[in-house]
């Protein structure tokens, strides 16, 4: 039942994100509001799956990702407006900051791996948005930088060493404060 539905929130989201950002100028900012309506909708359909935080994000993330494929532009320069309008819906929708952050940024990094795309690119784009998603609905930045960097980690951890490896150095460079967190994360 689990499964049915997730694959349902992916071809919902997928196909609402293609329809209504086809011929947008500026799908990096429309993209934000887009998934974030798309979330909430989804969230208050999905019912069972609430209890299960983390999934709904990471559906709707690995939706939204396919749906701006199907348009031709770069996927990876939209990532950081769809993990932010993600987060947004998924945390005014209730499901808890932290698992919305972790299922956004984990998702994002293995439908990258999905696609082809540039892993660490992603990775780096994904964080900012979690964190610019937080950020706008009044929540610990600070907290959501370490549990999309976490997030982040992991789920590269999950692709490779390699991608582990390009993860972690794109986010030293790319992000505020990653350095410091990455250095604990070591210890």
């Amino acid at each position: 039942m689990a499964f049915k539905m997730i694959s349902q929130v992916v071809n919902g989201v997928k196909g609402g994100v293609s329809g209504t950002l086809k011929g947008s100028a500026d799908i990096g900012s429309a993209s934000i509001k887009v998934v974030k309506d798309l979330t909430i909708s989804t969230v208050k359909g999905a019912g069972d799956l609430i209890e299960a935080g983390i999934h709904v994000p990471a559906s709707i993330i690995n939706g939204a990702i396919s749906g701006v494929s199907e348009l031709g532009v770069t996927v990876v320069q939209s990532v950081k407006g769809i993990v932010n309008g993600a987060i947004q819906g998924a945390t005014e929708s209730g499901i808890k900051e932290q698992e919305a952050v972790k299922g956004t940024v984990a998702q994002a990094i293995l439908s990258a791996k999905e696609l082809g795309l540039n892993v660490a690119d992603v990775a780096v784009e994904a964080v900012k948005g979690a964190v610019n998603g937080v950020k706008q609905v009044g929540g610990d930045s600070v907290s959501a930088t370490k549990n999309a960097i976490i997030a982040a980690m992991e789920a590269a951890q999950e692709v490779g060493d390699e991608t582990l490896t390009s993860v972690k150095g794109a986010l030293h460079g790319s992000v505020d404060g990653a350095k410091d967190i990455l250095d604990e994360i070591k210890k």
